[in-house]
């Protein structure tokens, strides 16, 4: 396992939400790419689900790209504050913020949270930090980099990976011991004796 960060930004979201889920791949995962790629003067790594070979371990794989990635990008809906995957994975980077705090006096910013839709339903706590609304630009659907509202996102998008830079390059020095929370995982199912 690598000693270092490996990504710049984790993007946190409900994956199995069809409309959230297709917006991340076809639309913010690959601006966000771009609009950092231009900004930092390094090469950019983000991590999402896409990452994941099939057959691969995605718990462990996610766990680690968690563990090794300078800053959480959620993108919120009300169902990501009921899925124990997201929890988990705005959980662990909120501790590492303490911990990091904690041993520098400077407690850093390491959640940059999106609005993908609804902010009504959110838990308060949620409602404590500052999120970036994304919700006039919500389109999953590829055509929408074809109508005149992209361009108005990729501006957008653009002034996210300058805060972005900001964060990232603040993030403070990778540790091994920054904690990685995950739910329980479910009991295995019980086994069925074929009858003969």
């Amino acid at each position: 396992m690598a000693r270092v960060y490996e990504y710049d930004v984790f993007i946190s979201y409900r994956r199995t939400a069809g409309d959230l889920s297709a917006w991340v791949k076809n639309h913010f995962h690959r601006r966000l790419s771009e609009a950092l790629d231009n900004t930092l003067y390094r090469d950019v790594k983000i991590f999402f689900d896409d990452h994941v070979r099939t057959g691969g371990n995605w718990p462990a794989t996610a766990r680690a790209a968690l563990q090794r990635a300078r800053v959480l990008v959620p993108v919120c809906s009300p169902k990501y504050f009921k899925d124990e995957w997201c929890l988990a994975e705005w959980h662990s980077m909120a501790a590492r913020e303490t911990l990091a705090g904690r041993t520098s006096g400077d407690r850093p910013t390491l959640i940059y949270p999106v609005i993908f839709c609804d902010s009504w339903n959110f838990p308060a706590w949620a409602h404590e930090r500052r999120m970036k609304d994304l919700q006039e630009w919500n389109f999953p659907y590829e055509h929408f980099q074809a109508a005149q509202a992209y361009l108005e996102f990729h501006q957008e998008i653009g002034q996210i990976a300058k805060e972005l830079e900001e964060l990232i390059e603040r993030a403070p020095e990778w540790r091994d011991d920054w904690p990685v929370r995950t739910p329980v995982p479910d009991p295995p199912s019980p086994v069925r004796i074929p009858r003969f």
